[in-house]
């Protein structure tokens, strides 16, 4: 392709709603282009990008033994109410009504759609297994769309759903996705973990996420400094904390605590460690229907909650902050709540870690008062694991590790969804016995078009893009230094005609412009190589620019061709 013929429009400004690289350079370079909050137009350098990594990841998916489909964006509604998730997924599901009133939802994802295709095909445990995937636009109303393609509205996914006759089979084919996409990550040349997941609202007994590790992903990371364990800060587990030094055994008694309503100050008043201190978080637990509960999350009080375990612990779509009017109104007394004479429809968890717990201080739901030597053996309690694991908790896997945070870009999830949409949309098989049996499934699914500024954001400086090999729009970039010199346009020409009869993506930069400004295009479009031809044609030489480096390398003529496919295989 020729730059002068091609749709490549280059700005040097940053754009005002862009803060990551990816964000920057994407629009920069015309790779896309914004039309609304969360929406992109993707230009033909961009979508060269999408369709490499779309290439990808469907060469790695059929040599995996999955089938490609193409479902409807728009599904009937009625199979997300079937599902039980028309109301959980919440405002982020797109709903709408056809001229017929009949309505229907954009499909953020298609479980529920490739549940009711296969049980009206599959009858028999011996058509299965079976994995079905696509790679289609998807939508999600994010209510705060920003940083780009990373959390944008609308976007590419793939999405892939496999059916099985037993737990034992949707195991197996789960870990064959695992090291699919272990593949597809590692051809696209990406520094990846694979951690620990909440299901969220797609639901199932075990997810795993593919993180790219970056300083500007918006997921906390939890990962082992001595073992290969790895979780993302929602499903991250450890090892209960050791008991620090100077417990007190308190008698059960009422103090007087006046203005007493931080843990900080309750720790000063008493004189001991927050960790024999009980800490109560007040949420509003919001259900379908528009129900509404408050909901109420017993930890120590040196750890902090964990909202997401947290609203697992309580089955709640959501969890939302609650203010201090509306605890007074159900009987509750904000700075000093304990779990001792509680309003009855108030939901408890306590976190499991304060299981056997026999003498802590907390809130006698009275203003101005704590009540100390507490015995939670004494109270019927229900105990989940809702606390967020710290920096230095000892790693449940080892045992021995130290965890520690890192962040990272959600690229890529897979479920063990078991008969979690199955059961309800009553998709069945006859089993070895002529028995009527949900099926198994699992649930798989990458972020094509965000894994465009995934790769950006592990592979840039401060002037720009380094595209990976696998993910290049064009593999070099031939720069013309000055087109007035029939010289180095016709050398720059035969070289171009040489790597293109090679099948190496080539652009040529035939624009009447300055050197200095093609030069800055092609460190800010990334292109992995750039040959110059300049005034070193009078000596038989050209320059080979990487662009990881920077690093210029000077190369006869006659030989560049060969020296650039050497470095591109």
């Amino acid at each position: 392709m020729r730059f002068s013929k091609a749709f490549i429009f280059t700005s040097k400004e940053t754009p005002s709603d862009a803060t990551l690289p990816s964000h920057i350079y994407l629009l920069r370079g015309g790779f896309i282009q914004s039309v609304g909050a969360g929406l992109y137009n993707f230009l033909p350098l961009g979508k060269r990008v999408l369709d490499k990594i779309r290439a990808i990841a469907k060469e790695e998916l059929d040599k995996a033994g999955c089938l490609e489909v193409d479902l409807s964006f728009v599904t009937p509604s009625e199979l997300w109410i079937e599902s039980g998730r028309y109301e959980k997924y919440g405002k982020e599901l797109l709903r709408f009504k056809d001229r017929k009133d009949a309505e229907f939802v954009l499909g953020p994802t298609h479980e529920e759609m490739m549940v009711n295709l296969v049980k009206s095909y599959v009858k028999s445990y011996k058509q299965l297994p079976i994995n079905l995937y696509q790679i289609k636009t998807k939508f999600r109303d994010e209510v705060r769309p920003r940083f780009g393609l990373l959390r944008g509205r609308e976007f590419l996914m793939k999405d892939g759903y496999s059916f099985h006759k037993d737990r034992e089979d949707m195991l197996r084919e789960f870990y064959n996705m695992e090291a699919t996409y272990s593949k597809i990550f590692k051809r696209l040349g990406l520094d990846f973990r694979i951690v620990e997941a909440d299901s969220g609202a797609i639901g199932g007994s075990g997810s795993k996420e593919f993180m790219v590790l970056a300083d500007s992903g918006e997921d906390t990371i939890v990962i082992c400094d001595s073992c290969d364990y790895g979780a993302n800060i929602e499903a991250a587990k450890r090892v209960k904390p050791k008991e620090p030094e100077g417990r007190v055994e308190f008698e059960f008694e009422k103090v007087h605590t006046p203005d007493i309503k931080t843990i900080e100050d309750l720790s000063k008043f008493f004189n001991i460690d927050s960790y024999f201190t009980l800490k109560i978080v007040a949420k509003k637990a919001l259900y379908d229907g528009g129900i509404e509960k408050i909901a109420l999350f017993g930890i120590r009080g040196c750890d902090e909650l964990e909202e997401t375990k947290a609203g697992n612990a309580v089955d709640a779509n959501e969890l939302i902050d609650i203010d201090e009017d509306e605890l007074i109104n159900a009987g509750l007394v904000p700075g000093f709540i304990g779990i001792k004479d509680l309003p009855q429809d108030v939901l408890l968890v306590m976190d499991e870690d304060l299981k056997g717990e026999k003498s802590i201080i907390m809130g006698a739901n009275e203003k101005d008062y704590h009540y100390t030597g507490i015995n939670l053996e004494d109270f019927n309690l229900k105990y989940k694991d809702i606390a967020q694991v710290k920096e230095g908790d000892i790693c449940p896997k080892c045992k021995k590790g130290k965890l520690n945070f890192t962040k990272g870009i959600e690229v890529g999830h897979i479920f063990q969804l078991g008969d979690r949409y199955s059961k309800p949309l009553k998709a069945e098989f006859l089993d070895e016995n002529g028995k009527s049996k949900p099926f198994e499934m699992g649930t798989y699914g990458i972020g094509i078009s965000r894994l465009i500024a995934a790769v950006v954001e592990q592979h840039h400086d401060d002037k720009g893009i380094k595209w990976t090999k696998a993910t290049a729009p064009y593999m070099v970039d031939i720069i013309i230094s000055n087109i007035k010199k029939e010289q180095e346009v016709n050398v720059a020409e035969e070289i171009y005609n040489k790597l293109n009869e090679l099948g190496i993506e080539t652009l040529l930069d035939d624009r009447k412009e300055r050197f200095g400004f093609k030069i800055s295009d092609f460190e800010l479009l990334g292109f992995p190589y750039a040959i110059i031809v300049g005034k070193k044609i009078n000596d038989g030489i050209v320059e080979i620019v990487d662009r990881e480096t920077l690093q210029k390398e000077e190369v006869k003529i006659d030989e560049v061709v060969d020296k650039i496919k050497e470095l591109v295989e």
